[in-house]
């Protein structure tokens, strides 16, 4: 007889590991002011988004927003997600967006105030998803191929 301990009388092994929370959402990111910070992408910008309580104050880069974005179509793009939940005179939003032109420094922005308003209130992810402002526009611009003149247009045609 051995004096090892038999597989039946050692304890049972524990499968217990820990797991992510049961939400979905990922972890809310707050500053030492209190204001809840989220990133937006589109095309080559990069917008950095800090939301707060207030009067619904709205900043891009410490200008205000009809300053940064005199094109109305813009404008209606950065302050659209809080438009559709009724949020616009209950947030402060400041913004540092970088990199792209106007219209993915626009889309950038949107899609950060619509992450920055689901860590702000839950209760406004189905609302959100509904009207689209969850979704990140992939499209990016297509590199240029080599023996092209772009990326996709190819040589022009030459007789002789």
């Amino acid at each position: 007889m051995s004096t090892e301990p038999s597989i039946e009388t050692l304890p049972p092994a524990t499968t217990d590991v820990p797991t992510a929370p049961a939400s979905s959402l990922p972890r809310k990111r707050v500053d030492l002011a209190g204001n809840i910070i989220a990133t937006g992408r589109r095309k080559s910008a990069i917008a950095r988004v800090r939301l707060r309580s207030g009067a619904g104050v709205i900043t891009v880069n410490k200008r205000p927003l009809d300053v940064y974005f005199p094109s109305l179509k813009d404008r209606e793009q950065v302050s659209g997600a809080l438009g559709h939940v009724g949020q616009e005179k209950t947030v402060d939003v400041d913004i540092t967006v970088s990199g792209g032109g106007a219209t993915g420094q626009s889309g950038a922005c949107r899609l950060g105030i619509a992450r920055a308003l689901l860590h702000f209130d839950t209760e406004l992810a189905e609302p959100l998803r509904q009207g689209g402002f969850l979704t990140r526009d992939g499209r990016m611009k297509e590199r240029k191929k080599y023996g092209l003149r772009g990326a996709r247009r190819g040589t022009q045609f030459s007789k002789r």
